[in-house]
């Protein structure tokens, strides 16, 4: 065997707090249904795991880490080159919006254009190594890009339920690569129950958010990266767009693991959980207290990474915001549209409408007083914006005839 140096050591349910093994092929927690944590000996770790044999892992991506990631071989690891995307500064932005120390983490620059291939680089991976050939996920969109493109790389079949108004670029995109796609009539809620069922006929396992336990250690090592990008300081308020949540969930676990390894101390950012007004079950559960979140009705948002309306690690997202003194917002359709439009002159790229989701928040937050002017604020700008419809306010571009064609009338027409 080709060993990583995984230290991982056993399963645990977030909920039960049940232990399990971690060579065992599980999805949720057999006690109680609800989310399995992957855990590690963190103090093995420190013994390879460093600052500085981390700076001299120049190539790897993602799995720079692979200590803190569940692959035991190397030679099941399926690697497109996932990982290590930018933290860049917006300067130009973030005086625009109030907050001059803002910045971004780029993970549209991820293989399929999106963070979800970190999750599905890592949770592919793991379930190849214990046995799986055949898998099947509901999506909303960029999750089924990623589940094909990794499928394809590890040899495997894949099945994809998406809701039939998903992006056609992202079903394009699922078909080219060889997955089966399914359109649904309904939200990913309805998708989640078919991909369970065909799960069972199809004796395919399913890697649907949170319902097992590795797509969250991918999506963990965004949390590693800003704080290795920061100097091992993070920053004060991190505004993350929430669907499944996996994310938010990941980088709160990601920085208990690095405090154990002596790599960032006891600080935490505040953790801000962004939502469309069409569909807010964790802003509404935040705002009411609640420890879970009751399922949002009739969802509707233009946004679909964030049409989610019921998460399966929903106490988990709760939790780690009222951990770290964070909060919940909701942001109408107008802002994303408008925001996705702004961001992109401002220098900030053509980022997806769940990202420009995350960016609306901020004057928002600014104006209730949950951030300051001063603070470093980090919003995840979770994918490209070309894979989405376009915003509706965009101009008519002029069409010209290059054999019939006045200059002057064109120039004045541009002014």
């Amino acid at each position: 065997m080709n060993d990583t140096g995984s230290t991982l050591t056993h399963l645990q349910g977030a909920l039960s707090g049940k232990t399990y093994p971690a060579e065992g092929l599980i999805g949720l927690d057999p006690a109680d249904g609800r989310p399995l944590l992957a855990r590690y000996d963190l103090e093995k770790a420190t013994r390879t795991l460093t600052a500085r044999s981390l700076a001299a892992r120049r190539t790897g991506g993602l799995w720079r880490w692979a200590e803190l990631l569940p692959v035991r071989d190397r030679s099941n690891v399926v690697y497109l080159g996932e990982g290590d995307t930018p933290l860049l500064a917006q300067p130009r932005l973030g005086e625009a919006l109030g907050v001059p120390r803002l910045a971004t983490k780029a993970e549209g620059l991820n293989p399929t254009g999106s963070f979800k291939a970190r999750g599905m680089a890592v949770a592919v991976s793991r379930a190849v190594e214990l046995g799986v050939t055949s898998f099947v996920a509901p999506s909303a969109g960029n999750a089924a890009g990623a589940l094909a493109a990794y499928g394809a790389a590890a040899g495997s079949r894949v099945t994809v339920l998406t809701p039939v108004d998903a992006t056609p670029a992202n079903q394009q995109e699922v078909l080219a690569m060889g997955a089966r796609l399914v359109l649904v009539r309904g939200l990913i809620s309805d998708c989640g129950k078919i991909s369970t069922a065909l799960a069972d006929r199809f004796g395919a396992f399913d890697v649907s958010t949170l319902k097992e336990p590795y797509r969250v250690e991918g999506k963990k090592t965004m949390g590693f990266e800003l704080a290795e990008q920061r100097g091992w300081r993070l920053p004060d308020v991190i505004v993350y767009p929430t669907g499944g949540g996996t994310g938010l969930v990941g980088m709160w676990k990601a920085f208990d693991e690095l405090e154990a390894l002596g790599l960032i101390g006891t600080d935490r950012p505040r953790m801000v959980s962004v939502q469309a007004e069409g569909c807010a079950p964790i802003v509404r559960a935040f705002e009411r207290g609640e420890h879970f979140a009751e399922p949002w009705q009739d969802a509707k948002t233009r946004a679909s990474g964030i049409r989610v309306p019921s998460a399966v690690g929903d106490f988990l997202i709760l939790e780690s915001l009222r951990e770290s003194g964070g909060t919940a917002v909701a942001v109408g359709e107008d802002s994303i549209s408008e925001m996705q439009t702004f961001a992109g002159r401002m220098g900030a790229g053509y980022m997806s409408p769940e990202s420009a989701a995350a960016l609306a928040a901020v004057p928002a937050l600014l104006e209730r007083g949950e951030v300051g002017r001063d603070e470093e604020v980090v919003v995840f700008d979770c994918g490209i914006g070309q894979k989405y419809p376009p915003p509706q306010d965009l101009p008519e571009p002029p069409i010209v005839d290059p054999d019939d064609l006045d200059i002057d009338a064109l120039a004045h027409s541009l002014r």
